[in-house]
């Protein structure tokens, strides 16, 4: 199959399954793995060599560290060293030993149970870090402790490639027979320009060591030992250091040179192109020294951090390492053997299972000290319990160094790819099932509310806690409910009385008064709660005068549709500032200004009203016909109000800043209430 052809088939592969992923919550890495899993035959019959694929894709892994390490600041970086050297070393190091232990327990000779445990030690940094970003978790205390773990094992892999030959036992190779002899599928490599060593020489036949030297040098992973190994150790160790010297010499000199001169050009093709040479180049450099290209691009982003071109180069740099990370997800789930999978499914399944089990118990207990609490423990447990990338490269490693035989490594890579198979899976479980426990329950039991008074604010937050300290001020008394254990501490530090419980639920609300309370004002973020609140109350306690936040537009049709008329939209008045300012800016009398942003919120309020009789909440607003037609006329009629075209406007705005009469606000006026 020729190039344009498999990228063809890749782009709608992915083009295909992982919105539709996304759109049943699965998240785009379990989409890219779906989509792999359904090229698989095609790819078989055309004989694609898809570990080639793999290789070249892994550098998607590169950029993804480099642009981790655009994120962090040096200072940062500094501050994790206790969980990048303590949690990572022995999260390693424990894994390992289990690992081997199990191993040894089960028959294998101590070498080939050493191998596999420093191979399984190993996670998938590509998923994980890529679906803490998908999920806004990446700087939670679960991410940042799943970060340091990653980047320790990125690191690991150095020294396990300097070990792995010495456990070699080339007369234990022949005492396992291979069970399964795999079918020919992979013969013709795709024709992309890869390193020296990455495309196949003789191709992939049936029983060929399709895992050995041919990919052991890729890109993501340090190259095996190759020219390094043939100078001294201080020669050795002096070129380390000094690639190490020049990454960060460069980076932090010559690299702002560097672009202010290709900005010169004015063409955006060739700063795109610069950036691009940089990751390469830098890679290339950790290759040839025995490094990893993964670590040295994160060094090299990490001194970049305080670069004016910060943002320019995470811009440019971004689009490929999505589709370069794409591509490898789908070349894990395409290179799944399943002719292996299906004769030997209990024990593989069993060991997959096993792994995760293990290393999520590992990750638990080593939680613990470190101080990782609450959900984020479990996050960092269940996100770190898979095999990882690197797996692939060590026992194409451990195979050609013959230190794990053939037949034990076909199993292990099936294993290494369930494993990150079944990962966007446990994430889901996170979401769905450990994260609401903890976001319900809180760190701990609803306060006893010892005290009523007639105002009820539900939600202390920044839109929340404004109202609070307006009604305090004025020498109203309220009673706060809020879910967040630290928000609230904070607040207490600060002399505030406030209790924590969730107020949405109704008993709780009793306790606090509601059945005397004059005001409730719903401040919460969860609007779905939100409005729920609002049904409740307006149903059980109608007395009760509500004051809600509208989170945009469809919340308050939705707010007002469960009976609240005070409906406040928490980014509506600052964006007419904003609107004001920007006309002053361009010319317009603050006076005509102040008179054109108020006309235009008088007309925006009766629009909403007349608007949320067309809105339907089973129907999706951009499909409802009805409610599009008429927010066109509406919006119109407004532009040619505002622009002189409507007396109606004009007579509203004539008296300028002058207060409201009665007329301005007869009683039962639509518009009234909603803000």
């Amino acid at each position: 199959m020729d190039f344009l052809s498999l990228a063809f088939l890749f782009l709608v592969a992915g083009m295909i399954s992982v919105p539709l992923a996304s759109k049943f919550g699965l998240g785009s890495v379990l989409g890219y793995l779906i989509a792999g899993i359904a090229l698989s035959p095609i790819l078989s019959a055309f004989r694609v060599d898809v570990v080639s694929l793999q290789h070249f894709a892994e550098f998607g892994v590169v950029m993804m560290l480099f642009l981790v390490g655009l994120e962090l600041e040096p200072k940062m970086l500094w501050q994790m060293k206790a969980r990048l050297l303590g949690l990572g070393g022995l999260q390693v190091g424990v894994t390992t030993l289990a690992v081997m232990g199990i191993a040894m327990a089960l028959g294998l000779e101590w070498s080939i149970a050493l191998g596999l445990g420093l191979i399984f030690a190993l996670s998938s940094t590509a998923i994980v870090l890529q679906t803490l970003g998908e999920k806004g978790l990446m700087r939670s205390d679960g991410g940042q402790a799943s970060f340091s773990v990653l980047l320790f094992q990125d690191i690991a892999v150095i020294p396990m490639l300097a070990l792995i030959p010495l456990l070699a036992s080339p007369a234990l190779m022949d005492s396992y027979v291979t069970p399964y002899e795999p079918v020919e599928t992979q013969l013709e490599a795709p024709e992309i320009p890869m390193e020296d060593g990455a495309q196949a020489e003789d191709g992939h036949a049936a029983g060929e060591d399709h895992a050995g030297e041919d990919h052991a040098g890729e890109d993501h992973g340090p190259a095996a030992p190759g020219w390094i190994d043939t100078i001294p150790g201080w020669k050795r160790a002096l070129l380390t250091v000094g690639a190490i010297a020049l990454v960060v010499v460069g980076g932090s000199w010559l690299t702002p040179r560097l672009f202010r001169y290709i900005a010169l050009a004015r063409l955006r093709e060739l700063f795109v192109a610069t950036a691009l040479c940089m990751v390469v180049g830098i890679a290339l450099l950790m290759n040839l020294v025995g490094l990893s290209p993964a670590l040295g691009t994160f060094l090299a982003g990490v001194v970049l951090a305080n670069s004016e071109y910060r943002h320019e180069l995470e811009s440019d740099v971004d689009p490929f390492r999505g589709m370069l990370l794409g591509l490898f997800f789908m070349t894990v789930g395409a290179g799944i053997d399943f002719a292996l999978l299906w004769d030997r499914l209990f024990t593989i399944v069993g060991l997959t299972v096993g792994l995760i089990a293990l290393k999520a118990v590992i990750l638990l207990a080593l939680s613990y000290p470190f101080r990782v609490t609450g959900p984020n423990r479990w996050l960092f447990a269940l996100g770190l319990a898979q095999a990882g990338e690197f797996g692939f490269v060590l026992l194409s490693f451990t195979t050609s160094v013959q230190v794990v035989p053939q037949a034990i490594a076909d199993v292990a890579l099936l294993v290494v790819a369930l494993s990150m198979l079944l990962t966007p899976g446990l994430f889901i479980l996170y979401d769905r099932v450990i994260a609401p426990r903890f976001s319900i329950s809180g760190e701990h039991a609803a306060d006893e509310i010892d005290e009523e008074a007639p105002i009820i604010i539900a939600g202390h937050g920044r839109w929340g806690g404004i109202v609070n300290r307006l009604l305090l001020g004025a020498g109203y008394r309220t009673v706060v409910l809020d879910h967040s254990s630290a928000q609230l501490e904070m607040l207490r530090a600060f002399g505030f009385k406030v209790f924590f419980g969730d107020a949405s639920r109704p008993d709780l609300l009793v306790a606090a008064g509601i059945e005397r309370a004059k005001m409730l004002v719903v401040a919460i973020d969860d609007r779905d709660q939100a409005t729920e609140i609002v049904r409740h109350v307006r149903k059980h306690h109608p007395h009760v005068y509500i004051i809600a936040r509208a989170r945009d537009r469809n919340h308050v049709y939705e707010l007002w549709g469960a009976g609240c008329r005070d409906i406040i939209r928490e980014t509506f008045d600052s964006g007419v500032r904003a609107g004001r300012s920007a006309l002053e800016a361009l010319g317009v009398h603050p006076f005509d200004a102040e008179r054109m942003a108020r006309g235009f919120v008088d007309i925006d309020r009766r629009t909403m009203r007349e608007l949320a009789n067309l809105y339907d909440p089973e129907i999706p607003t951009h499909q409802n016909k009805p409610y599009i037609e008429r927010s066109r006329a509406l919006r119109a009629e407004t532009e040619a109000a505002m622009t002189g075209g409507g007396t109606a406007y004009d007579a509203r705005i004539e008296r300028g800043w002058a207060p409201p009469v009665g007329r301005d606000e007869p009683e039962g006026d639509p518009a009234k209430g909603i803000e």
